[in-house]
């Protein structure tokens, strides 16, 4: 049996997905981009914006589903240029301590809407 976790704090779904699924007391949340949800545009142009706003998505998905950033197993992070890598890890760090979780950090050639960053988690309940 699965549950589906959705919020305002977040963005909606903007394909045929949901924002996040709990199954056997984990959540499989979908990849955050750095959209803003009040206005459903990019928080910014740069990289640290965008960055800042998908950890942000990343948190309010984990409260909606009643748990937090140090249940966080796995992350993979999208970037659409790997140069921003330094810049990432100051950003990730405001949401993720140590232990930190597992993580893969991928270069693409594009992310939904033009984003530059996108970021996707695994966590326990």
């Amino acid at each position: 049996m699965k549950q589906i976790i959705s919020t305002t704090k977040a963005p909606a779904a903007i394909g045929a997905y949901s924002q996040a699924v709990v199954s056997n007391g984990m959540l499989f949340a979908s990849g955050q981009l750095g959209i803003d949800p009040a206005t459903g545009e990019f928080a910014g142009n740069d990289f640290r914006s965008q960055a800042e706003q998908a950890i942000k998505n990343v948190a309010a998905i984990l409260e909606a589903a009643g748990t937090d950033a140090s249940h966080v197993i796995k992350t993979t992070v999208f970037l659409t240029d790997m140069s921003n890598f330094a810049i990432l890890n100051e950003v990730y760090s405001t949401l993720f301590t140590a232990p930190f979780p597992a993580r893969s950090a991928v270069a693409v050639a594009a992310l939904p809407k033009g984003g530059l960053v996108e970021i996707e988690i695994i966590a326990s309940l």
